[in-house]
């Protein structure tokens, strides 16, 4: 995927059984997997479903790290501490939900 390219995330209501995912692996992966949803409680697919988005919100918060030089980080601060009054784009980022919460 292009860097510019932003991935797709469903508008669409949440379904018990929406889309599916088909996974090959190997038994000794198979049975870690199933060792692990036993001792959470959980069924396999629970298990499965549950590390995978806790995955992707940590890849994607993981994505917003900033690296700033000390003249950058002064200009930084220096905007969020006077920060522009709201405007229409603001409100209307604001008023998105994160993916992991839709």
């Amino acid at each position: 995927m292009p860097a510019t390219t932003k991935p797709k995330l469903s508008d669409a209501p949440f379904s018990r059984r929406g889309s599916v995912i088909n996974l090959r692996l190997p038994e000794r992966d198979k049975e870690l997997i199933d060792a692990a949803a036993a001792a959470t409680g959980k069924t396999r697919t629970e298990f499965v479903v549950d590390s995978a988005k806790q995955s992707a919100i940590d890849v994607l918060l993981d994505r917003r790290l900033l690296e700033l030089n000390e003249a950058e980080w002064t200009a930084f601060t220096a905007a969020l501490d006077d920060p522009p009054p709201p405007n229409a784009a603001l409100r209307k980022l604001m008023a998105r939900k994160a993916p992991w919460e839709a």
